[in-house]
């Protein structure tokens, strides 16, 4: 591998991943989120796709599972900690938690993509990380890439194409 080359890993719905400057990771959110760790100085990062908030129990048999933020952040925290990086020198970015349905809306509840968002500032804020960048709710999904070589997310923001109103 030559040193522009880079590994590309693309993170399905529960997936995340942490590496080197050596990948990039790619994902598509609606109302999912993805919370982005880069440190800036070992240029080690990863970067998660949560559906829920929170699974509202305990893990059977303890295990984590990254469908779940709060879980999620755990196992990136992790793999930070085996390359002996301190997580508060890390640096945040959240993307997603997109309204999929606008022509739905419902005023009683908070969306899963506004409960996502908010769960991800919150586990943060709780940890000391800083959020340094976000692009969170709107209608419709992201496109986001983010590289570790460099810590830059690039993002696209896409617009349902049908609106549809609730009958």
């Amino acid at each position: 591998m030559s040193a522009n080359e880079q590994i590309d890993v693309f993170l399905q719905p529960g997936d995340l991943f942490v590496g080197d400057a050596g990948y990039r990771i790619r994902t598509m959110l609606g109302s999912c989120v993805s919370i982005t760790l880069w440190h800036p100085i070992a240029r080690i990062g990863g970067m998660s796709h949560f559906l829920l908030p929170s699974r509202g129990g305990h893990a059977p048999g303890g295990e984590l599972d990254g469908r779940y933020g709060d879980e999620a952040l755990q196992l990136m925290l992790r793999e930070l900690r085996r390359s002996h990086l301190p997580h508060a020198q890390c640096q945040a970015k959240i993307f997603g938690g997109g309204n999929m349905f606008p022509g739905y809306k419902t005023a009683a509840a908070m969306s899963v993509g506004q409960r996502n968002g908010e769960a991800a500032r919150e586990l943060l804020r709780m940890r000391g990380i800083p959020v340094v960048s976000e692009s969170l709710f709107g209608d419709g999904h992201r496109q986001v890439i983010f590289d570790i070589a460099t810590g830059d997310v690039w993002l696209q923001q896409v617009a349902p194409t049908l609106q549809e109103s609730p009958n």
